[in-house]
């Protein structure tokens, strides 16, 4: 019986497989969404997108074993809208898009300290009952 060589198993195989399929979906229009026109302005959405994937596999420790035998693989794809491009009168510019994380930090340290500020009272009054 003839041993498969490491370009041959299973796990290789299925990794090369993923690797084709998101090669095939990595394009300029991943990033760059379909342009949409109105009013004489054009917009292009733009998008950063992350891949990611991995795959093993594992056999029985003595030929024939089935024990410990298997193969697995994940793919994980990330897109996040960060801005777009704005074609208008012959020019360009790209417009981000602005996290709301700052906004949401400012206002829960806001809150977290008003909370801190009147601990002292809240327990000066149950003191005194």
């Amino acid at each position: 019986m003839k041993t498969p060589s490491a370009a041959e198993t299973p796990a290789l195989l299925l990794l090369e497989r993923l690797g084709q399929l998101l090669g095939t979906s990595a394009t300029a229009q991943t990033v760059y969404g379909t342009p949409v026109e109105r009013e004489g302005v054009t917009v292009i959405p733009v998008a950063r997108v992350r891949y990611g994937f991995g795959g093993g596999g594992g056999g029985g420790t003595q030929a024939g074993e089935g024990a410990g035998s298997g193969l697995g693989a994940g793919v994980g794809v990330s897109l996040t809208p960060v801005g777009y491009i704005e074609l208008q009168e012959g020019r360009s510019r790209f417009r981000p898009i602005r996290s709301s994380v700052v906004p949401l930090v400012a206002v829960s340290g806001a809150i977290a300290w008003l909370l801190l500020r009147s601990v002292p009272r809240l327990l000066r009054s149950r003191n005194g009952k």
